[in-house]
Order: C-alpha cells, then structure tokens, then sequence
C-alpha cells in the first residue's frame, strides 16, 4: 500500500515538472526569436560582414563571434575543458 503511494507521488512529480518545462522552453524560443543578433523579419542571424571563418565556426559549432558581444565576454583565465 505504501509503495503505491510513492509511485502515485513520484508519476505526479514527474507530470508536474514536465508541465511547468513546457512552460519555460515555450518562454525560452520567445526569448531567442527576439534576441538582438537575429534579423527581425526573418528569424535568421544576419552574417553580413562576417569573415569565412566565422561563418563556418556559426553554421558547425553555434559559436558567434566575440565582437558581436560588444567586447563585454569576460574570460576564464584558463581553459575548462577541452578536446
């Protein structure tokens, strides 16, 4: 009887977090789709007067460039990570 009680609790916590997730990802595109970087008719990030290589490391890695950031990237010291 006891274990139903914690199963019954644990499916209620799960369901519980996975409404209040949906919530927060949907807040999250929102977030995204107004940043400044991106185009406001299209959606799109506007590389115009990137270099090459730049728009390669944004269409492999994700990774913007550090001048898009208005030269306010702080930096760690040291690597963390790393292949």
């Amino acid at each position: 009887m006891k274990t139903s009680y914690i199963t019954l609790g644990v499916v209620a916590l799960v369901l519980v977090t996975t409404i209040v997730q949906s919530f927060q990802i949907s807040a999250l595109k929102d977030k995204v789709g107004s940043n400044a970087v991106t185009g406001a008719a299209t959606g799109a990030v506007d590389t115009s007067g990137w270099t090459d290589n730049e728009k390669m490391m944004y269409e492999h890695h994700g990774t913007l460039p550090a001048r898009l950031s208005g030269g306010n990237a702080q930096s760690s010291g040291g690597m963390v990570g790393g292949c």
